[in-house]
């Protein structure tokens, strides 16, 4: 998988394994509605046909997860020059080498995070005002995403930085290298978390992407939710079958 290129054409972002994984195809032809909506993206080309025959898809409704003995996420991450980019499908932030999430023996850089409204996840049947989604890679390209589900509350600071940053131009990266951020301000405390074998969440949806879905949220104000809202009224996937998957949970 070449993730970095798939960054490089935004194809990364939104495939919620998206991760830094191409969850954007090129040409962004699917949406989130219609002819070539979710329910079509396995036949809009041959290379997304994992969209419809994939048997480990993402999003998911979490139920009755099983509580075992999990490592904790180790998250290193550090601040970095602002790369933002409005690709089509949502707002993405591509990050600077050097920041990291180790589980157990596993370790994962992060390539970029990005954003769906609503969350695509759900718990127990529940969807969230947000999620955004933070896209990691190991050496040999293999994927993880973590998870931060979002709720109308207390301001973030750094989303209401990244929402005054969003390009005016569609699918053209624009480096801010005057501002800061760190992807750590995403987090909320507590890091316990659900993990999961799925997919990106988006065309090609490929699969064998690990999940971390955080179990606590954190908040972002109902002005930045109406900001997102304007660009992106509803980039998320609907959920799809556990088929013979198991969710663990950490205790």
């Amino acid at each position: 998988m070449r993730i970095w290129n798939w960054l490089v054409v935004a194809a990364i972002a939104i495939a919620s394994p998206c991760l830094h994984a191409k969850e954007h195809s090129a040409g962004h032809a699917w949406t989130y509605s219609g002819a070539d909506g979710p329910a079509h993206w396995g036949d809009l080309k041959s290379d997304d046909a994992t969209c419809k025959l994939g048997k480990h898809q993402s999003p998911i409704d979490i139920r009755k997860p099983q509580k075992a003995d999990l490592p904790a996420i180790q998250f290193d991450y550090k601040p970095t020059p602002l790369h933002i980019i409005d690709n089509g499908h949502t707002i993405q932030v591509n990050y600077a080498s050097g920041s990291f999430i180790r589980v157990g023996d596993k370790e994962y850089q992060l390539k970029q995070f990005h954003f769906h409204r609503p969350s695509e996840e759900e718990i127990d049947g529940k969807r969230h005002d947000m999620v955004a989604h933070l896209v990691h890679a190991d050496q040999d390209g293999n994927l993880a995403v973590v998870a931060v589900l979002l709720e109308k509350g207390q301001a973030s600071p750094l989303l209401d930085e990244l929402w005054k940053s969003v390009p005016a131009q569609k699918e053209k990266e624009v480096a801010v290298d005057n501002v800061q951020i760190n992807a750590a301000d995403l987090l909320p405390s507590d890091h316990s978390y659900y993990t999961f074998t799925g997919s990106l969440t988006t065309p090609p949806c490929s699969e064998n992407v690990t999940w971390f879905v955080l179990k606590s949220v954190n908040t972002l104000s109902e002005a930045e939710l109406s900001q997102f809202a304007k660009l992106y009224p509803h980039n998320a996937r609907p959920v799809q079958p556990l088929n013979d998957r198991i969710v663990k949970e950490s205790k």
